[in-house]
């Protein structure tokens, strides 16, 4: 399945897409987690400012 996405992003005219990776701080443990999201490259700034 995963083969699928990466051949549907790399298509060309599409829209280009950037993965953004976010260091969340846990309130209970204070251990960080990572959460991954693929955005399109013109809305990276406004899913960072979040």
């Amino acid at each position: 399945m995963a083969k699928k996405v990466v051949a549907t992003l790399k298509q060309p005219g599409g829209i280009k897409f950037a993965k953004v990776i976010r260091a969340i701080k846990s309130e209970k443990t204070g251990a960080y987690t990572f959460k991954e999201e693929m955005v399109p490259e013109t809305e990276v700034n406004n899913v960072l400012s979040k």
